[in-house]
């Protein structure tokens, strides 16, 4: 049976310090590994015969712009189906240089994934066969799900706030 001690052992013992921050939330083993590193650490979960984590449930980024020259970072949440066990990957990137390895040679289904995070968050996903805007329309100059711009214009008087409970 895989547990998530048999995955730190076989992590650490192939990628050394090079994969660190374990903590576990909601029983799922979360870790980080520097981004020139997640195509080697996915494949290494994919082919590897005792972890066999070969399907990618989900694709995310998340902007924490408080985290300077890691603004950026890509999630990843892989299972491996037989085990019914799923594992959390983060990479962080600079939000100035935003580039991370692709993972559609390894998981057709982040095709579409890698280009909603390019679309709304601005990751650059390196080899990717088709990195296009998704939903948004080609002319927007901006990432918006970025937490740079606020929510609501403050100077907008039109607004009545005790319409909105302020």
């Amino acid at each position: 049976m895989l547990t998530h001690d048999i995955i730190k052992e076989k992590l650490t013992a192939k990628f050394g310090d090079q994969v660190y921050g374990f903590t576990e939330h909601y029983g799922i083993l979360t870790f980080e590994t520097p981004k020139e590193n997640n195509l080697k650490v996915l494949t290494f979960l994919n082919d590897d015969p005792e972890l066999g984590f070969t399907f990618l449930n989900d694709l995310t980024a998340v902007h924490y712009p408080q985290r300077l020259n890691e603004e950026l970072s890509v999630v990843y949440l892989v299972q491996n189906i037989k085990e019914g066990m799923r594992l959390r990957l983060k990479v962080f990137t600079p939000i100035t240089k935003p580039d991370v390895y692709t993972v559609t040679g390894l998981f057709a289904t982040s095709n579409w994934l890698e280009r909603e995070a390019y679309d709304f968050f601005g990751v650059n996903f390196v080899g990717h066969p088709n990195l296009i805007r998704i939903m948004n329309v080609d002319e927007m100059d901006y990432f918006p799900l970025r937490k740079e711009f606020p929510l609501e214009d403050q100077t907008r008087i039109d607004k009545d706030d005790d319409m909105f409970g302020r």
